[in-house]
Order: structure tokens, then C-alpha cells, then sequence
């Protein structure tokens, strides 16, 4: 490109940029933090190679102005600092034309994007990532940013899509030897199995994934496939033959996030077999912890789930204006359950009317979001709602007292009260 054409297009950014890097614009705290990563994102995609040369002073000027507006974002946000290691990194990739230094930043902003349920975006950083990193992309970034784009897939229930990018990684993964990594492609594929409702495939499918983790000492691949199992086993109405795996999932898994994941199943799943004290010790506990918004949520959810099985009404109320809080931010799958079990409360309580407004909202969702289990779940109790409240009970994870019985049951139970503070 002659130094005409280079100035031309520098003068286009700067202009660009200088409408965007004035005084932050009236708007929502998100409306901002969008822009900031937009901005950041356009950044990082011109270091990539194929693209159309920048003028080395238009691509500084570029940097400087980005860094500028992300600078002015909100300091209390996890996110803005996400974005100022962005424009940091991509600085040095201006610097040393390397656009390998980048990629760290990219990742760990696609993981807090992830965590957040803010999934598009979490994808479109991944993509970025290999789009910018093209050929540099070491092996081991290749097969680890497919399985996470995999993953984002798989939440948003694209399941074709989610299995074609666990086969890319499972290809790469036996080209780089990475056994590791073959059997996690293997682990997500048996969950887009479990999405599609093919619960036994999918429970059968983890039983050999397990047996080879074990074989090979694989310690992550283990705690996936013991938590794989419990929600097929749960999922397929077997409760109690859950909650072992569901805990020997905890026991292995060594991250917090995993750990307080497994932690809120397995409070859901004790308050199917009737064992609400173990149950809400385990969602209290997930709750006090923190960890990913979703988990969060779910265990929210679950405390309020809990205190209607009690009948305790202020338990019910204070727990369902926590949800009601942090509604805005919860995604299909978890806001259906919110008002399914909004509704299961009401019904608790003698309020027919609200329960029937609130089924037919959760029905709503999770026919637009094509939650197909989901959907069968609310229409039965649905259909039941003023005829039999007991259907209510046995239609969404109620409790049959000999199931408590069960020797794994006690002893998880148990095990829940010698958790550490």
C-alpha cells in the first residue's frame, strides 16, 4: 500500500476515533463497556495477518485512543480491567509485531465473558483469537480455544456446531499427542448428547470416558465424567444414584469454580430425596463462596425451592426477591426454572391463580429458548396444577422419604457438615 493510501486510511481511524474517545456517552453501564469492547476488539483484529497493512502511525494513534476511552470505563468492573490487559497487550503487539503476546489477554477476557453468560461475546473473542493468532497459534492454544468455543456452543444449545469443534480438537489433540485433551473433547461430545436427551447414550458414554481417565490417572477428566453422570442419573430420575457421583465429582475437582458448581448440583439433587438441611447446607455454601453467575443463580433458585418444600413463607419471599434481582442477568434455561419454581411456591402456599400466571411465563421461555425437557416438565405440572397438588410435588423434584434411607444419602449428608467455614 503506497504512503497516500496509508495516510488516507490513518486519517479515516483517526477520525473515527476521535468522535469515540471524547467524553464517555450517556447510557448504561453496559452500553459503555460494550463500546469500550468493541473498540478493543477492532484493535486486536487489525494485528491480525490477511488484513489490509495500517499505517504504523494510524495503528499508535488507534491504541492510544482505545486506551484512552477504556481507561474512562467503570473502575469497579472486572470487565474494564479485562479490557485495559487487552489494549495493553495489543499495544506490544504494535510494538514487536508479535501477535502471539495478545493471545493471553484474549483468553482470560473470553473466560470472564463466559463465566458472566455473556456467551456470544465469550465466542466472538475466541474467534478473534484465531483469526488474529492465525498460524502462530501454538498447538496447545488451538485445541484449548476449540474446546472452549465447543463449550460456548454447547450452552447455547448449538449442538451441530458444539461437535464439530469438539472433532477439530479431538483431530488436533491425537496430531499433538495430548491424550488430556482427547478425552475432554470426548467428555463434551457425551454432553451435547445429554443436551439433545439421549440420556442413556450420554451416561453410557461417560462410564467408558471415566474408566479411561482412570486408567490413564487423568484426575479432571475423572471429576467431568462423575458430574456428567450424576446429571444424567438425576435428569433420568434416579436422585439418589446421583448424589455418589455428584460428590465424588466434588472431591476430585480441585478449582473453586468446579468445586462450587458440583456444590450447587448436589444441593438440588438432596432436596429431590427430601433432605432439605443437607441440601440447603450445600446452596448456602455455594452462595457464600461466589464463583460464576450461573452457579450462583441456580443455588438462589434452589434456597427459594427450599424454603416453599418447608412451607416457610418469609424464607420463600426473601430468596425470590434475591432472584428477582438478578433476573435481568440469568439465561433461559435458569430464568425458566426461576418461574417454574416462583410458581411451585405459590402453589404451596394456596395461591393458584399466580402459580398459573407464572407457569405459563416459564413455558413461555423455555419454548422460545427450545428447551424441550423443560418444556414437557411445566406443561405436566401444569396440567395438574389445581387437581392434584400432590403432582406438583412428585412433578419437580419433590422428596420420597425412603429414598433417605440410602447409606450414600447419610453419608453425603453428613459429609456436608464438615465443611470447612
Amino acid at each position: 500500500m503506497n504512503d497516500a493510501r496509508a495516510k488516507e486510511q490513518g486519517l479515516l481511524h483517526t477520525v473515527f476515533l476521535q468522535r469515540m474517545v471524547g467524553p464517555l456517552p450517556e447510557g448504561s453501564r453496559e452500553t459503555r463497556l460494550g463500546q469500550g469492547a468493541f473498540l478493543a476488539l477492532r484493535l486486536v483484529d487489525l494485528l491480525g495477518p490477511g488484513r489490509q497493512p495500517v499505517h504504523p502511525d494510524a495503528l499508535r494513534y488507534q491504541h492510544v485512543a482505545t486506551g484512552r476511552y477504556c481507561e474512562e470505563l467503570p473502575a469497579d468492573c472486572a470487565e474494564t480491567a479485562h479490557l485495559q490487559g487487552l489494549v495493553a497487550a495489543a499495544g506490544d503487539t504494535v510494538r514487536t509485531r508479535d501477535a502471539r503476546l495478545v493471545i493471553p489477554a484474549l483468553l482470560a477476557y473470553a473466560q470472564h465473558l463466559e463465566d458472566g453468560l455473556k456467551l456470544g461475546e465469550a465466542f466472538d473473542v475466541l474467534e478473534t483469537l484465531l483469526r488474529v493468532g492465525g498460524d502462530r497459534v501454538s498447538p496447545t492454544d488451538a485445541i484449548a480455544v476449540r474446546l472452549r468455543m465447543a463449550r460456548v456452543r454447547r450452552k447455547l444449545n448449538e449442538f451441530d456446531e458444539a461437535d464439530e469443534l469438539y472433532a477439530e480438537a479431538a483431530s488436533l489433540a491425537r496430531r499433538a499427542e495430548d491424550r488430556h485433551s482427547e478425552l475432554l473433547s470426548r467428555i463434551g461430545r457425551a454432553f451435547t448428547v445429554f443436551g439433545r436427551g439421549n440420556l442413556r447414550e450420554a451416561e453410557a458414554r461417560l462410564r467408558e470416558i471415566l474408566a479411561d481417565a482412570e486408567i490413564v490417572g487423568d484426575r479432571v477428566v475423572r471429576a467431568q465424567a462423575e458430574q456428567g453422570i450424576g446429571a444424567a442419573l438425576y435428569t433420568g430420575g434416579e436422585p439418589s444414584e446421583a448424589i455418589g457421583h455428584m460428590w465424588r465429582a466434588f472431591e476430585l475437582y480441585e478449582d473453586d469454580v468446579s468445586r462450587t458448581r458440583a456444590l450447587a448440583d448436589l444441593g438440588m439433587m438432596l432436596l429431590t430425596v427430601g433432605d432439605a438441611d443437607g441440601a440447603e447446607r450445600a446452596l448456602t455454601e455455594v452462595v457464600r463462596r461466589g464463583g460464576t453467575q450461573d452457579a450462583v443463580h441456580n443455588a438462589l433458585v434452589e434456597l427459594m425451592h427450599c424454603a416453599s418444600y418447608r412451607r416457610d413463607r418469609v424464607g420463600f419471599e426473601r430468596w425470590r426477591v434475591r432472584c428477582e434481582s438478578a433476573r435481568e442477568e440469568m439465561p433461559p434455561n435458569i430464568l425458566a426454572d426461576f418461574y417454574l419454581k416462583s410458581a411451585i411456591g405459590r402453589a404451596r402456599f394456596g395461591q393458584f391463580d399466580q402459580a398459573e400466571t407464572l407457569l405459563e411465563t416459564a413455558l413461555e421461555i423455555a419454548e422460545d429458548a427450545g428447551l424441550n425437557e423443560f418444556v414437557f416438565r411445566v406443561e405436566r405440572i401444569k396440567n395438574g396444577l389445581r387437581d392434584c397438588q400432590r403432582e406438583l410435588e412428585i412433578g419437580s423434584e419433590a422428596a420420597a422419604e425412603p429414598v433417605l434411607q440410602s447409606e450414600t444419602v447419610r453419608e453425603v449428608s453428613a459429609s456436608l457438615t464438615r465443611l470447612p467455614a
